[in-house]
């Protein structure tokens, strides 16, 4: 979710509760960002990541309403997975790799349309809207939400980042997710890489998760197992908000 990572070992070990003092110096030292005036994924030079892997397991969040939102996020007209070429072949080979394992990689979240990034600062604003609280942020104050884990500027909107999990597949191809510790975009530091609130268990299927995805030069937010970001980046300080479509 989150892409301020100038500061992410900082806050990681940070108590559950942030002031918003802290989470605005979070993001202080965050890039400027220009928005490029692609109006779709070619024009972008993305690809949508079932045309080289047609069979990778989607379950676009932001596509429907089971997200903290609890509603569809503006830009997202189609549950579909957009990465810049160079990150989609690299994600191709941890899929390649995995399966040998008998595992496979399950995608929340891709290129993200700037437009989204806006939905969700307009969420957060918004105090009366509690209605996702107890399954993604019961800890959390939900203006303690900005910064450590939404962005005004998120790196997902330069389709280099993305969201995602691990699968356990039997002999007849059928698949279940590893067991995590929290489910994807719980906001809370258990949620942290490394959290010592996770079991050895859940911790040695993040650590799986993160060097299948390091070795093709993913590298890891430590704050939220789920998310990666491919180095270096195809188009550093430029966002992007065409419509998944």
């Amino acid at each position: 979710m989150k892409t301020c990572i100038s500061n992410a070992s900082a806050i990681a070990v940070k108590p559950a509760v942030f002031t918003l003092a802290l989470t605005a110096a979070a993001c202080a030292s965050a890039p400027a960002v220009k928005v490029s005036p692609a109006t779709v994924a070619a024009e972008a030079g993305m690809v949508d990541i079932q045309s080289l892997v047609p069979d990778i397991a989607l379950e676009i969040r932001y596509a429907g309403s089971d997200n903290f939102v609890g509603r569809p996020v503006d830009g997202y007209d189609a549950p579909k997975c957009f990465l810049h070429r160079p990150v989609a072949e690299g994600l191709r080979r941890v899929e390649t790799d995995l399966r040998a394992q008998n595992l496979r990689l399950k995608i929340f979240d891709c290129y993200r349309p700037r437009r989204a990034v806006l939905d969700f600062m307009r969420w957060v604003q918004d105090e009366q809207d509690q209605r996702t609280k107890p399954k993604y942020y019961p800890d959390l104050d939900k203006r303690a939400l900005v910064g450590g884990y939404i962005s005004p500027t998120s790196g997902h909107s330069r389709g280099a980042t993305l969201d995602l999990t691990l699968l356990s597949c039997d002999a007849s191809n059928r698949c279940e997710p590893l067991d995590m510790g929290t489910g994807f975009d719980f906001f809370g530091p258990i949620a942290n890489t490394d959290s010592p609130l996770a079991t050895p268990a859940q911790i040695a299927n993040r650590h799986r998760l993160r060097d299948a995805m390091g070795k093709q030069g993913f590298e890891n937010y430590p704050m939220e197992w789920w998310h990666f970001t491919f180095k270096p980046e195809p188009t550093p300080g430029m966002a992007f908000d065409f419509p998944v479509k």
